[in-house]
């Protein structure tokens, strides 16, 4: 089953949703849709449910149209942020829910909710009622009703946004493996970055309803394709420095010129946005031709065993993800160092032209 969303769009009330999204999902594939509030990812999943059709454009399944079928004709099943079960009916019932409703034979129901719990590792509460279960068996539960009816598209709107970290770390493990061995589509939708590279498979990056990037998931994280792109696959957001490039120096605040390695002097000269990652700045040098800036603290977010330090420059704002505890005062004058090799370069419009080329061939990470 493959599924194809062609050059989509979605206005409600005159607000446009969705703008022009063209999105072929493979069969047997694992895709996350990427963005943040509002960028149209419950909207994209309701569209591919059958739940709302499109104002324009077509939904192909199998390259069969079905924009205008309603969510009961067609083989999909959805989980959400909440823990959506049926309080009067225990575990069994909950899962077998949709399998009782299709009449499918009581032996049948009895092997595939096993299974099914069994994978989820729910077996020992079918006997259970959603009220005395903890919130992540209640997710497993929700979860299981939607992987037992053996659907073509699964759905998955941010549902384990409500579980503690340890738990939803658990569940992603979990449902990474299990798609490793069901051949249907599954959408995935998050706002976190690192929860797409934890999931792997292919990622769809979204803002405001418009698809800005899709490929497999490390790709679009290493190589994004603009300026946006880059900011939506990172967390913090990537560092965006105005600057200029001569033949073969850059300067961020026109008076101050560094050298440039090998790639940048390939560019033409001109005015540039330069990214860099928030965990490839540092406060030593870490190679030689890493850049000293002189910048002033704003203040210093200690989250466990990491700190996230922003600064400002006189020209720019910058945020480092340093390993470890930095204490550091407000308005304290420190340098910080830039690596050069590790720039992504991309031209005044937000388009991309130069990409680390280490970073395109390493593992994501950072």
């Amino acid at each position: 089953m493959s599924l194809h969303l062609q050059n989509i769009e979605h206005t409600v009330g005159g607000v446009p949703y969705i703008r022009d999204v063209d999105l072929a999902l493979e069969p047997g594939s694992f895709n996350v849709l990427l963005g943040r509030t509002l960028a149209g990812k419950t909207t994209l999943m309701r569209l591919m449910a059958g739940l709302e059709a499109p104002t324009k454009g077509r939904i192909l399944m199998d390259g069969k149209d079905v924009t205008g079928v309603s969510v009961r004709h067609r083989n999909v099943s959805m989980v959400y942020q909440q823990f959506i079960n049926y309080p009067s009916l225990t575990v069994y019932d909950n899962i077998a829910s949709p399998l009782i409703l299709a009449k499918h034979p009581a032996h049948e129901i009895d092997k595939r909710v096993g299974e099914i719990a069994e994978m989820l590792h729910i077996e020992h509460l079918l006997k259970r009622y959603p009220q005395e279960l903890s919130g992540g068996q209640q997710q497993r539960t929700a979860m299981g009703r939607a992987l037992v009816k053996d659907a073509d598209v699964i759905l998955f709107d941010e549902p384990l946004v409500n579980l503690d970290y340890k738990l939803r770390e658990e569940l992603r493990d979990e449902l990474r493996e299990l798609f490793k061995v069901r051949n249907c589509i599954a959408v995935y939708a998050t706002t976190e970055p690192n929860e797409a590279l934890a999931l792997g498979g292919n990622t769809a990056v979204l803002h405001e309803g418009r698809l800005l990037q899709y490929g497999p998931t490390d790709q679009a994280y290493r190589e994004p394709n603009s300026v946006l792109s880059a900011e939506m696959f990172s967390e913090p957001p990537i560092n965006i420095l105005p600057g200029r490039l001569t033949d073969d120096q850059i300067t961020f605040d026109g008076t101050t010129h560094f050298a440039c390695d090998d790639a940048l002097r390939r560019l033409p000269p001109g005015d540039y946005q330069f990214g860099v990652r928030a965990s490839h700045l540092s406060l030593t040098p870490r190679a030689e031709d890493d850049l000293a800036l002189e910048v002033v603290v704003d203040v210093a977010e200690i989250s466990g065993s990491e700190t996230f330090l922003h600064v400002r420059h006189p020209h720019f704002a910058l945020v480092l993800h340093l390993v470890g505890i930095h204490e550091l005062s407000m308005n304290q004058a420190i340098n910080v160092h830039l690596p050069i090799h590790k720039l992504f370069v991309f031209d005044q419009q937000g388009s991309i032209v130069h990409t680390p080329t280490h970073l395109m061939e390493g593992a994501a990470h950072g």
